[in-house]
């Protein structure tokens, strides 16, 4: 197999012609020319709302680097939901991460249980339920915000025991950092808006998955409810897949430097990355991801020391995403997660390490000034 540069740089790409671009531009159509006589043909574009030959192209790019079929969606949430809502049926048990991401657990209690669907919780490092009557089982690994991991391919054997399914989100590592299918997941479900992506401009999602019928199914679900990525957002994040070899090197770099830093200073209570030995993550991230990403987690004292290690920073940007070129924090308890007011969740960028490392370092003395 080729390096993760060669392989992003040539993902989904057609094969060379003289006079064309190496990646084409984004094709704009509602309505396709059909045949006069024979009308709409299978493999035949006929309506944009289920065919696009941009879509086609970032499917193939993406399902060839995380091993599957690729279907995309308009967001990350798009995806998941058309993976729980075509998947689960009245009657059936689903195990979501208590510590994932909120708007999951949140979609889950409020459109499942009502459609007669028993919606269980567990931490994403255990304990689990019992897993051989559940019908699906939802991780996230690293889970976001805490970043706990567990063992999926551990986990898939004792669900598909049960005759379930697994699916992975696998935003935070992207394809590069983790392959879920590889490890025994049925599906693998993540935002592309994030890594995958990386520059804080398009809002993307997809599933993957070696099953026909499942792919399918999903494609199906997408036609029907509409939800379905504009050509140019799938023409950007064709684009931007080219560089996430180099993006996510330097990304994990500098978390490896800025959690270092976190893990000795005093204005942190606490700090949390799969990539430190030290981590209780560690064992298992190193074992089962290919690299760790560049999202860390730590404390501060409270909402106010929060606020004033953001204003202190020159480099670090207040948002809520993640995986971006541009360093960024949010703290997570003003989103309805379950955690301490201080919790920060730390995107790093790629900006030089030295001076990411120098900033966080003054905003967090600023903290204890």
């Amino acid at each position: 197999m080729t390096g993760d540069g060669t392989r992003v740089v040539h993902a989904g790409l057609p094969s060379p012609v003289p006079g064309r671009s190496f990646l084409p531009g984004p094709a704009f159509g509602a309505p396709y020319h059909l045949d006069p006589v024979l009308g709409p043909q299978p493999g035949v574009d006929g309506y944009g709302r289920t065919d696009n030959p941009t879509w086609r192209a970032l499917e193939a790019a993406i399902g060839g680097l995380e091993g599957g079929e690729c279907v995309t969606f308009a967001s990350g949430m798009a995806a998941v939901s058309a993976v729980l809502l075509s998947v689960l049926r009245p009657g059936d048990t689903v195990v979501v991460p208590a510590d994932g991401y909120y708007k999951t657990r949140a979609f889950a209690s409020s459109h499942l249980a009502e459609r007669g669907v028993t919606v269980l919780e567990a931490p994403t490092a255990g304990p689990y339920p019992a897993l051989d009557t559940v019908r699906l089982l939802l991780i996230e690994t690293p889970a976001n915000p805490g970043l706990d991991v567990c063992d999926i391919a551990e986990l898939a054997a004792r669900v598909h025991a049960g005759g379930g399914l697994v699916a992975v989100d696998n935003t935070t590592p992207t394809p590069l950092g983790q392959r879920p299918l590889d490890l025994g997941a049925d599906i693998s479900v993540a935002s592309g808006t994030k890594a995958l992506t990386g520059h804080s401009d398009i809002l993307l999602g997809y599933v993957c998955t070696r099953d026909p019928e499942l792919a399918a199914s999903l494609t199906a679900w997408r036609g029907s409810t509409g939800a379905v990525a504009g050509p140019f957002e799938a023409w950007l994040a064709h684009r931007s897949i080219g560089t996430l070899d180099l993006r996510l090197a330097r990304q994990t770099a500098n978390a490896a430097a800025v959690a270092e830093l976190l893990a000795s200073h005093p204005a942190v209570s606490s700090v949390r990355w799969p990539g430190r030995p030290e981590d209780p993550a560690y064992a298992v991230a190193s074992r089962q991801m290919r690299r760790v990403p560049g999202v860390v987690t730590f404390t501060l004292a409270d909402k106010a020391a929060v606020e004033v290690f953001l204003e202190a920073s020159a480099l670090v940007f207040a948002a809520t995403s993640f995986g971006g070129l541009h360093s960024s924090a949010d703290r997570r308890a003003q989103w309805g997660d379950d955690t301490p007011d201080g919790l920060i969740r730390f995107s790093c960028g790629v900006e030089d390490t030295d001076d990411l490392v120098a900033d966080v370092r003054r905003a967090l003395d600023a903290v204890v000034a």
